[in-house]
């Protein structure tokens, strides 16, 4: 039997959304996250048991202190006493059982401290999630523009949303460049990946999208090329939940236009904001 599927763009699009609106209700999806804890002394944290420590400067991860009868398990072993749960920078990072439905892992930060993430894959933002809104395809927003590294790269002072204004430079390796209705554009990207990650807002933002703005992850042809689709323009982690910190866009990716393409909001069964 031949099959006389057509994969058009419109076609592609409607999978991409379908797999983006089953990532984030996994166990470990953006909707399961249910917190996030800085650890800089001896401390409980929200919603998990047990006692949590800094180990000494330099040493990857956190302590933690429970009885056999708290149920935690780390790294496949029940915990009655004291152990080292490594981060996520380690070459072996640990994970975390609390529960049949919680689970959770060390984050470290750029200046070497740590912090609990607490996952539950039956979350209430899992149990109240209805849907992800986003614009039709809309080929208007598919454009080619051109990658030009920076010998050694450099850092653009990126604004996250719980820092308080202060600012992390984070490495861009190059200029994204295109001209859009006569108008060029210089972006900044960071690395995420083998991709670069272009966090960006437009006139939409905080009207028909997601307030703090939207990401999109491209990466470049050999000949210098890079397609921006912006009908892929996903959700930050945090308009999903609030345990997360994401960065912001900075001046040069704020676009005086309307894009009306790729994701808008998260819905909930209502058909409601999940986020404002």
């Amino acid at each position: 039997m031949t099959d006389t599927t057509v994969n058009t763009p419109e076609s592609q699009f409607e999978n991409f959304h379908a797999r983006r609106e089953l990532s984030v209700v996994q166990p470990k999806g953006s909707l399961a996250l249910v917190n996030t804890q800085w650890i800089d002394s001896e401390q409980t944290i929200w919603g998990v048991p047990g006692t949590w420590a800094p180990l000494p400067k330099g040493e990857s991860g956190l302590l933690l202190t429970a009885t056999a009868a708290e149920g935690i398990s780390v790294d496949g072993e029940l915990v009655d006493g004291s152990v080292v749960v490594r981060g996520k920078d380690a070459e072996n990072p640990s994970e975390i059982v609390f529960g049949p439905t919680v689970t959770g892992f060390v984050i470290a930060s750029e200046e070497g401290t740590y912090a609990l993430r607490v996952w539950d894959a039956d979350s209430e933002g899992i149990q109240e999630f209805g849907s992800i809104a986003a614009f039709p395809y809309n080929p208007d927003w598919v454009i080619t523009g051109t990658f030009t590294e920076i010998e050694g790269g450099t850092t653009v002072g990126f604004e996250h949303l719980k820092d308080d204004g202060k600012t992390r430079e984070l490495a861009v390796p190059g200029e994204i460049i295109f001209t859009k209705d006569g108008v060029d554009y210089n972006l900044a990207a960071f690395k995420s990946g083998r991709a670069l990650q272009l966090v960006f807002s437009d006139s939409t933002s905080g009207d028909s999208t997601y307030s703090v703005g939207r990401f999109l992850f491209v990466a470049p042809k050999a000949d210098g090329t890079i397609e921006l689709d912006f009908n892929r323009a996903v959700l930050p982690p945090c308009a999903f939940s609030y345990a997360f910190n994401c960065p912001m866009p900075p001046k040069q990716n704020r676009f005086p236009v309307a894009i009306e393409a790729g994701e808008k909001q998260a819905l909930k069964k209502d058909g409601t904001l999940l986020h404002e």
